[in-house]
């Protein structure tokens, strides 16, 4: 958790207006330095996250002996070491609050870490569920070992070998994917990630950018396996990273119910596995258009352009749950000031992220007067008109943080929101950047 020191007040009211470029994409600023790290040559990047999340990652390999320029205004540059180039750092790598470096270096370096290591986190990384992605890679031989709950810290010591595995994973979740295939470029034989339902595929899409070799077979019902070979190597490219559509999601919906609102997102990431957020705000009613759609390191991405719109309540469809499951947080601002009911299932993943999404969601939307009914795996959110003023908590979570600021724009009276530091892991200048088209927040 953080110290609690940071506190957000935001002003009701306002809208929001003009052209932004919010920071750079997360899940691809990770990765970017994961595969240079270990690729033959130097990995240039541009619009790099300067987040703590991110930069975690990025001190992480310098602890394991790869040099690395920047970042200096999102430019990076990586000296790859090769597939088995990585040196023995001097103590934990801390990760600080960042699940996905946790899950993905503990596939990826089960098969490149020649040498005993702990990967450590925060008190919320900490507790969070671990054993989905270390059952599994023990049972492709690696020496992994968590907590005897399953938490971290994460203990890995030197596999002789790495066989490959075909893994059905239980319940969608891009980490865990990313993780055993991260594990399979080190094993002997293919590895197979079979997923119930498509999740966000940076991982598949930056493999084969470095020239590593992917294969993915659709099935019908959303289902599908992604397969690779181990044994191969990387090589040093370019990337470009667009900007987070996790961040713009704060935009997107804030633009959509503050009325007289009308912004310009540039640049933005639209992956396919990624746009949940818009495809649940357009059924919701909301005007968002997509402008200068191109293709940017094998990343779609393009300009959007949000309008105010009134939005309706809906029953949110089971298969875009994985492709919004960070944005959720926000869409339920929306669906709080959207006319008639939202209903919400299929994401008991939330349960278990920095915080318990549903439950703080739920606690801050009640402290501000939205009638909720939260479920095992969702949420049931009554619409109304406006937000009342109070003050709500958001246990550390930055993704909680921003949405309720957001909320302000439909609010009565003054939010405050309290413990936002962590903010600065996913959406660092978030407050300045936001009060630039409009949001009246204040921090202190």
């Amino acid at each position: 958790m953080s110290s609690g020191k940071l506190k957000f007040t935001v002003n009701p009211g306002s809208q929001l207006l003009g052209a932004i470029r919010v920071p750079g994409d997360k899940s691809i600023s990770h990765r970017s330095i994961m595969l240079g790290a270990l690729a033959e040559g130097v990995t240039k990047v541009s619009g790099f996250l300067e987040g703590e999340d991110s930069l975690a990652t990025l001190q992480a390999f310098r602890e394991m002996g790869v040099s690395i320029d920047g970042p200096v205004a999102g430019e990076v540059s990586i000296y790859g070491v090769g597939m088995g180039g990585l040196s023995q750092p001097v103590g934990d790598l801390y990760l600080g609050n960042s699940g996905t470096s946790m899950r993905l270096l503990s596939g990826l370096l089960s098969g490149a870490a020649k040498f005993e290591l702990v990967l450590s986190g925060d008190e919320s990384l900490s507790s969070r569920p671990m054993r989905r992605v270390t059952d599994p890679l023990q049972s492709m031989g690696a020496e992994i070992a968590s907590e005897d709950d399953g938490t971290a810290p994460l203990k890995i010591s030197k596999s002789d070998h790495l066989s490959g595995v075909e893994y059905e994973m239980p319940m969608a979740s891009a980490q865990v994917k990313s993780s055993l295939l991260l594990a399979g470029i080190y094993a002997q034989g293919e590895t197979c990630v079979t997923e119930p339902a498509p999740t966000r595929d940076h991982t598949e899409r930056m493999l084969q950018g470095f020239g590593y070799e992917v294969r993915r077979e659709n099935f019908g019902d959303g289902e599908s396996k992604v397969c690779l070979t181990g044994g191969g190597s990387l090589n040093a490219v370019a990337v470009d990273v667009p900007a987070d559509i996790s961040s713009a999601a704060f935009f997107l919906v804030g633009a959509s119910i503050a009325q007289g609102s009308d912004l310009l997102l540039e640049h933005v990431g639209i992956n396919p596995t990624r746009i949940g957020v818009i495809n649940i705000l357009r059924e919701m009613g909301a005007d968002i258009e997509l402008l200068n759609e191109t293709i940017s390191g094998g990343e779609p991405v393009a300009d959007l352009r949000v309008k105010y719109a009134p939005l309706h309540g809906i029953e949110i469809p089971l298969e875009q749950v994985p492709l919004a499951i960070d944005e959720f947080p926000v869409l339920f601002v929306a669906a709080a000031v959207a006319d008639g009911q939202t209903l919400l299932s299929g994401a008991e993943e939330l349960r278990v992220k920095e915080s318990d999404r549903i439950q703080v969601m739920a606690d801050g939307l009640a402290i501000l007067g939205v009638e909720v009914e939260v479920t095992p795996d969702g949420i049931i959110i009554e619409g109304g008109d406006s937000f009342s003023g109070g003050t709500v908590e958001s246990h550390g979570d930055h993704r909680i943080s921003m949405s309720f600021a957001i909320a302000a724009l439909r609010a009565t009276a003054e939010i405050e929101i309290l413990d936002c530091d962590n903010v600065n892991t996913s959406f660092p200048g978030f407050s300045q950047l936001a009060s630039s088209v409009g949001l009246k927040i204040r921090e202190s």
